[in-house]
């Protein structure tokens, strides 16, 4: 009896020393499958654009592969800190992220493709770009929020704060860098978790209905302006012309979704073939960036296009699972975050590629050339291992 009774201990001190130790390889090869592919995609896009101006054909495989490699080490970082340490930061963070964005003005910022959306770090060779910092930590300051706030989040008072929160960030993204994907996605970051910690369906129903009824009501009087000839050199309001008829400015702001359903059509089922795509020759814009997914339709098809879809779709149902076993709701508010922040930028990109909505420049996560994304992403990659660390192994 004391010999069955002394294996017994030993066996329940393994599950606890296995349950302590637990790591999520499933959600970590899902996102390493889709960097390598990412990394595969950016050199098929981008090999004859680099060699153009750079006589390089690896230049935007060899910058992405450098961001991604301090991504996994930050990512790894961050898994191996328990997530509550970063809670302390949650005001500076929100602090020094809303002081980034206006940097962009001063003689550190870089300008790119007309846009002036990012900041220079001096000695280092790397831009970084402030609307990706403000995502990252607009995460940690409402999980922080949430927390604190308890059960007064779901007073009408506590919702309205929790809304009011995000708002000068995301009109500073707005008005300083005009990067009104990167302002919809900290916005909608921001909704999510409110909705979690207070699923007060009426409220969200009737914030959704007048928002949507403000954007028809948007695109009924820019279109009516255009078609009396004012108002329509504005380019948002192009943009907005340009999505409901793309050939009417197929050699202006609907060139690049022309070809971009271009390339889509003519992927078919299986697609064209690795690296065969014929618009990625200087015909599609940012092919290696904001457009990638038409890419992947034209060389690699429906097929290949589903493929990814269902990857991501895995991504997040491995988070709503850490998410549920969280062992509190700092945890769970974090994964909750970033859950939306991935879910809400790729369905916004396919929608863009696939002109369901106005043209905007976002990238597709993890696959997209970029490297202050990717960077930030591994980094709430990282917050996410870190819960699902402490999550014991009986309850997954």
């Amino acid at each position: 009896m004391i010999h069955i009774a002394t294996q017994n201990a030993v066996r329940r001190r393994k599950r606890k020393e296995q349950s302590e130790y637990f790591f999520d390889y499933s959600l970590l090869f899902i996102v390493l499958f889709l960097l390598g592919f990412g990394l595969v995609m950016i050199y098929s896009a981008s090999s004859y654009e680099a060699f153009e101006e750079f006589k390089d054909t690896a230049y935007y495989l060899k910058k992405q592969l450098i961001a991604i490699i301090i991504g996994l080490a930050l990512m790894i970082f961050v898994a191996n800190v328990p997530y509550h340490f970063w809670e302390r930061f949650a005001m500076l963070g929100y602090v020094v992220s809303a002081a980034m964005v206006p940097l962009v003005m001063t003689p550190l910022g870089v300008e790119s493709h007309g846009a002036r959306r990012w900041i220079r770090i001096p000695g280092v060779g790397l831009n970084l770009q402030p609307a990706e910092v403000a995502k990252l930590c607009m995460i940690l300051f409402l999980a922080v929020m949430v927390c604190k706030m308890g059960k007064g989040v779901r007073t009408m008072k506590g919702f309205l704060i929790m809304m009011a929160v995000p708002l000068p960030v995301v009109l500073e993204v707005y008005l300083i860098t005009k990067n009104l994907s990167s302002a919809i996605i900290i916005m909608g970051i921001s909704v999510l978790m409110v909705f979690v910690a207070s699923p007060d369906y009426k409220k969200f129903v009737i914030m959704g209905v007048a928002g949507l009824t403000a954007v028809a009501v948007l695109v009924f009087v820019i279109v009516s302006a255009s078609m009396s000839g004012e108002g329509a050199g504005h380019w948002r309001s192009a943009r907005i012309v340009a999505w409901l008829d793309p050939e009417s400015a197929a050699q202006g702001k609907g060139f690049q979704t022309l070809q971009a359903l271009y390339a889509i059509g003519s992927g078919g089922v299986w697609g064209k073939g690795l690296g065969q795509s014929m618009q990625k020759l200087s015909f599609l814009p940012e092919a290696q960036n904001d457009m990638i997914f038409s890419i992947i339709c034209e060389e690699l098809g429906l097929f290949g296009a589903i493929a990814i879809i269902i990857m991501f779709v895995m991504l997040l149902w491995r988070m709503m699972v850490i998410a549920n076993n969280a062992t509190d709701l700092f945890g769970a508010m974090l994964v909750v975050g970033v859950m939306g922040h991935i879910a809400i930028q790729a369905i916004l990109n396919i929608a863009v590629v696939t002109n369901s909505i106005p043209n905007t420049g976002i990238s597709l996560p993890f696959i997209s050339y970029g490297g202050s994304s990717v960077m930030f992403l591994l980094i709430e990659i990282g917050l996410v291992l870190s819960v699902a660390k402490r999550i014991q192994l009986k309850e997954l």
